[in-house]
């Protein structure tokens, strides 16, 4: 299996080669350059393994230069009963990211995938554990040190943090934006007092952390000698670890493989989705991909008219469901080449049009940059939008009704999925996180405060340590430099 980017780039790279670098020489993401199919007969063998070794049969597929002993031996040590509350040893086929059924509406069935059993509470967890024991196992291998640039509008700090805590080799720098993560979240991340990981909170928003990790990537000069890496979306392990529960999801609402199901996915930077396109690409039999966001409308408004329009920073929400709070969406740029036939350099011209203009309007209307909305179709993909009040209102209406409780977020999913659900075909929502972690939100929509995981009772009363910085890209260099010694 080889890796091209998105733009261009002509050296095809191997998963091993990828994998501690994030994005391409050019600026763009890897893909595979063809995805691999699975077959009915792979789907039905896959149907009784456990987590673990499912993870390991899509995985091998996609890291086909690492030995099948030693990523096998690399799955079951993350997705083992030690990392994950609900699993038990020796039988995690359904309990590492199990099922409920929620409801039948519109003649269909709404089905919660729970994603939040890790040990940030949040669905980043299923790929970042995996991520932290890849890289240990590639640094290892080369005697190597890897320093992680990254950036969290949540969740994806504190579950790169908890992964990455303790590996030898690896230091964290994690950007967040300033006082605007949840109370939970930011004590996650900035309580942590091990001396590999460093918290900055940005003066900004969740793009503005992005831009800056961008920007130190594509100094290719500097990524070097600083030995950087990264563990959000942009890289391609991530994406790949997600994928997996999309096919425990398909297998464990299905009988047979003739059946599809769709999927409704919480979404901000499209990572989570992205992995869903991947397992459609695979073969898998997904119905419909439904992209739910919240007031930060950009995926929903390209899906509805093919129009992809950023925002500034002054234009993004800080909204009760905080985490996708993000206004331009990196993973994007993935499906974008699927949708132009891997048209590389159509790619870079839009995406650098996005640079430039704040956008892209691919609807085929006058001006346009194409016509290729139209397609969108093939793909599965549809959208909604929830808002406050929505989310608020869901969260009051499934835990009345089912004695269920789901954070803001994944309320903006049901809310979402309530309006594609359709006879016969399964809609999964995905969870992604406990409500514990959003006990705002919960407060004003219940009444009361969310229950709370042994461990977690008094977080926020714990000891902090981050760093107030500006979104200046020299600083944030010379932070880097200044405690990497390199």
């Amino acid at each position: 299996m080889q890796y091209v980017s998105t733009r261009g780039h002509s050296a095809a790279q191997s998963f091993s080669e990828i994998l501690l670098g994030g994005l391409a020489p050019d600026g763009g993401l890897y893909l595979p350059a063809e995805y691999p199919r699975v077959s009915g007969a792979e789907l039905d063998a896959w149907r009784a393994l456990s987590y673990a070794d499912l993870a390991f049969e899509v995985l091998k597929k996609f890291a086909t230069d690492i030995p099948e002993a030693d990523l096998k031996a690399l799955a079951r040590k993350t997705y083992s009963a030690g990392v994950y509350r609900n699993a038990r040893a020796g039988d995690d086929t359904a309990r590492i990211t199990p099922l409920h059924a929620l409801e039948f509406a519109n003649g269909g069935e709404l089905i919660l995938q729970a994603l939040s059993n890790g040990p940030t509470l949040a669905f980043k967890d299923i790929a970042m554990q995996l991520l932290g024991n890849l890289f240990e196992y590639a640094l290892a291998k080369q005697d190597a040190e890897l320093n992680i640039f990254g950036a969290t509008s949540g969740d994806t700090g504190s579950a790169a943090e908890y992964a990455m805590r303790g590996k030898k080799g690896i230091r964290v720098f994690m950007l967040s934006p300033h006082r605007k993560m949840s109370a939970f979240q930011a004590a996650q991340m900035f309580s942590l007092q091990d001396q590999n990981i460093y918290n900055i909170a940005v003066e900004g928003v969740f793009d503005d952390c992005q831009d800056l990790v961008k920007a130190v990537s594509n100094d290719l000069e500097f990524k070097a000698r600083q030995k950087i890496g990264t563990v959000n979306s942009i890289n391609w392990a991530r994406v790949v670890a997600q994928v997996v529960y999309y096919f425990r999801g398909y297998l464990g609402a299905t009988t047979d493989n003739h059946q599809k199901v769709s999927f409704t996915v919480p979404s901000g930077n499209f990572g989570n989705i992205c992995a869903g396109h991947v397992a459609r690409m695979m073969g898998l039999p997904i119905d419909k991909l439904v992209v739910a966001t919240n007031e930060n409308d950009v995926l929903d408004e390209f899906f509805r008219t093919g129009v992809y329009r950023v925002r500034q920073s002054a234009e993004t929400h800080h909204t009760t469901s905080p985490s996708m709070d993000i206004s331009k969406a990196s993973n994007f740029e993935r499906f974008i080449y699927d949708l132009l036939d891997r048209d590389a350099a159509r790619v870079r011209a839009l995406f650098e049009k996005v640079q430039t203009h704040g956008g892209f309007d691919l609807s085929g209307g006058p001006g346009s940059d194409g016509d290729e909305f139209r397609r969108v179709a093939h793909y599965g993909f549809v959208s909604g939008k929830s808002v406050h009040a929505d989310r608020v209102a869901t969260i009051r209406d499934i835990h009345a009704k089912y004695g269920v409780t789901i954070d803001p977020h994944t309320a903006d999913g049901v809310k979402v999925a309530r309006e594609y659900v359709a006879p016969g075909v399964p809609m999964i929502v995905l969870e992604t996180a406990l409500p514990a972690k959003f006990n705002e939100t919960i407060r004003e929509a219940l009444g009361r405060d969310a229950e709370r995981p042994a461990g977690f009772e008094n977080i926020e009363a714990l000891p902090q340590r981050f760093d107030v910085m500006p979104a200046d890209v020299g600083r944030m260099k010379a932070y880097i430099a200044g405690h990497t010694g390199l």
